[in-house]
């Protein structure tokens, strides 16, 4: 049994605390220049007091972008939950039925299969990335959703988690489908899917904000400016040279760019934490 000592316990907080202003400070500071005018975000030093602005930035942005970014940001935003939730939905689709082949179905080479899947995790991006924008290219699928969104569709990680998943299953299910009659697509569909719902949901969050957080792929498979993802167009939005950026427009973008991941985490936060334990039994 572990002696509770206050003293320990008034250091793991204070810990937590210290983390915690570490992550939430710059996230204040980008709100409060969001907030301000052209004029108030180049005071120094920078007011910590947030400003009367902030609409104002975000409809600005919005309508006309900034900087070397002229496309609205309104499209930017659709370009990226369209990337976000088509790369989720596909990561998805594919682990999943990948996942229950290599539990449930006896073929050769079966775990030949899984391993040569999971030792793609071994191989950094940047051995894997040029190859696939050749082959993008060679399809003709640059500056198109299906470029930016169909190679990023595989993943190891998910089929990993969905085979750990199918794996805890008791075997008495398949036994009472087959006494059932029921195929394999019906025992997928009627009681594997249903009893993976918390894997789904914890699997979708990941994925989606992987999708969402891509930078390097959309610059190597788009130049059309009309596919561009609200993270390129941030990026794009900081001047270069000696034309001067529109921080607090930048900083608006940035906070309008954060919602909808966080807004995905906070609604599945409890699917989430149960579909991560339920992976790991």
């Amino acid at each position: 049994m572990i002696e509770n000592r206050k003293g320990f316990d008034l250091f793991c907080h204070a810990v937590l605390i210290a983390g915690i202003a570490v992550i939430v400070f710059p996230v204040y500071v980008g709100f409060c220049a969001a907030t301000m005018n052209a004029r108030e975000v180049f005071t120094v030093p920078l007011s910590l007091v947030p400003s009367t602005h902030l609409f104002e930035n975000v409809a600005a942005i919005w309508r006309r972008g900034s900087g070397g970014m002229t496309t609205p940001f309104g499209t930017l935003l659709v370009n990226s939950v369209v990337m976000a939730l088509v790369i989720a939905a596909g990561k998805i689709s594919a682990s999943i039925l990948s996942a229950y082949a290599i539990v449930y179905f006896r073929f050769p080479l079966r775990n030949t299969a899984f391993w040569l899947i999971f030792v793609t995790l071994m191989l950094p991006v940047e051995v894997r990335i040029f190859p696939t924008v050749q082959v993008v290219s060679t399809l003709h699928l640059t500056n198109s959703y299906a470029g930016l969104t169909l190679p990023l569709i595989a993943s190891a990680t998910a089929t990993f988690l969905f085979r750990q998943f199918f794996m805890t299953l008791p075997d008495e299910l398949v036994d009472a489908a087959r006494i059932d009659g029921a195929g394999p697509l019906r025992f997928f569909w009627d009681v594997v899917l249903p009893l993976s719902k918390t894997s789904i949901a914890a699997l979708f969050v990941i994925t989606f904000i992987y999708g969402w957080n891509q930078y390097l792929w959309p610059i190597l498979i788009t130049t059309d400016a009309s596919l561009t993802t609200a993270v390129v167009g941030i990026k794009s939005m900081i001047a270069s040279g000696d034309a001067a950026t529109e921080w607090h427009l930048v900083m608006a973008a940035t906070l309008v760019a954060m919602l909808p991941p966080l807004v995905v985490v906070l609604a599945m936060q409890r699917w989430f934490v149960r579909g991560l334990v339920d992976s790991e039994k």
